[in-house]
């Protein structure tokens, strides 16, 4: 049980409306993760907010992607690794990419391989990388600004990560056709 209550527009707090009326908006609905989100609407706020900051960032769709679905796998957060497999399809990210990760397995195209590699020892070692994982990652074709780049990405999908592992967010049925958990 969680403690924290999917809105809707109308339960909401009165602050919190006009991110929701964005979100449904975009998506022509309201998905649970800003319901739950709304609850803090500073949380929803900053949220959506990064996720557009996100979209500006010298990354093209492909690699955000590869970014917030790393990200999310790593969290092992079962709604975001949903929700952003069902965004990859649509923004037409090769199917085997997205299975790649969701099962935590190499990307076979290097550039992308090397970004997920680059994500994953981010997270890992809190921002530590060293100068050759650095080089590894610039040679596969990334600049110095895509290095932070990645970092809104994380930003953004730590945000929606650890507010579902809190308030166990349940899975919309828009996202089902796409359910993920972690490997046992």
């Amino acid at each position: 049980m969680s403690s924290f209550p999917v809105h809707s527009r109308e339960s909401a707090p009165d602050v919190a409306h006009q991110t929701l009326d964005t979100v449904a908006g975009l998506f022509g609905f309201i998905p649970n993760l800003l319901g739950v989100m709304a609850t803090s609407p500073a949380l929803a706020e900053a949220y959506v907010a990064l996720s557009g900051i996100f979209k500006k960032s010298g990354l093209n769709a492909a690699e955000r992607q590869v970014v917030l679905l790393t990200v999310s796998r790593f969290h092992e957060c079962h709604y975001c690794m949903a929700a952003h497999s069902l965004a990859a399809d649509m923004e037409k990210v090769p199917a085997d990419v997205v299975e790649s990760i969701r099962s935590d397995h190499p990307i076979t195209e290097p550039k992308l391989e090397a970004l997920r590699v680059y994500v994953n020892r981010l997270i890992e070692k809190r921002g530590w990388i060293n100068e050759t994982e650095m080089a590894e990652f610039l040679a596969a074709g990334f600049e110095p600004s895509h290095a932070l780049d990645v970092l809104v990405g994380v930003g953004q999908k730590t945000l929606s990560n650890f507010t579902n592992h809190l308030a166990k967010t349940p899975l919309d049925s828009a996202f089902e056709q796409h359910a993920w958990a972690p490997a046992e």
